[in-house]
């Protein structure tokens, strides 16, 4: 059985949707950000750093429990453990954790800045909201080539690459779909995955 502690956020959601998509076991524990949850002892005895997502799964390699905190390290976990979504050789599970790095370096942190400057940053910074949008836009550039080649981020085949990006990307589109009017390759990404019946379910939690 694995335990998930997490909440509805685009990190939050990336482990959940991956527990879906394998059908596996799992109990989901709904983190109350807020409240301060993540910051309780008994948190921080499974992740120091006192964020979400935290796994623990209780039957691991050799019969011993695993602890694994943050969200790509997670993804990278499960589909080594059950052999689905990481790629069947070298070469192609370079080609999806080049992506997860890009999302865990580039994507979140910049998409999470801008929104961060926008919504929550006092006094406003115009010049901070400025960097990160100038920056935010490049990157959805990147994304778009991307995507204009390829079915899915690492390829032909829907990965944790995929899975990695989805919510990112997803909520910045409804955010801000300006933005996106001249991306058809994210546009129709967005849609393919949004069909998938464990991304239903994850966003419905």
């Amino acid at each position: 059985m694995i335990d998930l502690y997490t909440a509805a956020t685009p990190n939050g959601q990336k482990a959940h949707l991956m527990l879906e998509e394998l059908g596996i076991p799992y109990k989901l524990h709904k983190v109350n950000l807020k409240d301060l949850e993540q910051k309780k002892p008994e948190f921080l005895a499974m992740n120091p750093n006192g964020r979400i997502p935290v796994m623990v799964d209780h039957e691991g390699p050799n019969k011993k429990e695993v602890t694994v905190f943050e969200s790509a390290a997670i993804l990278y976990y499960l589909a080594e453990r059950h052999h689905k979504f990481g790629g069947h050789h070298l070469e192609e599970k370079a080609q999806i954790m080049q992506w997860m790095m890009y999302q865990m370096s580039a994507v979140g942190p910049m998409f999470g800045n801008y929104y961060f400057g926008k919504t929550s940053l006092k006094p406003e910074n115009p010049g901070f909201i400025e960097r990160f949008e100038k920056e935010s836009k490049r990157i959805i550039t990147v994304l778009e080539t991307q995507l204009g080649r390829h079915t899915y981020f690492a390829g032909s085949e829907y990965t944790i690459a995929d899975m990695c990006m989805f919510f990112w990307i997803n909520n910045f589109f409804k955010a801000n779909p300006d933005w996106f009017a001249a991306t058809p390759g994210i546009r129709r990404w967005i849609g393919q995955v949004a069909e998938r019946p464990a991304v239903q379910k994850v966003l419905q939690a």
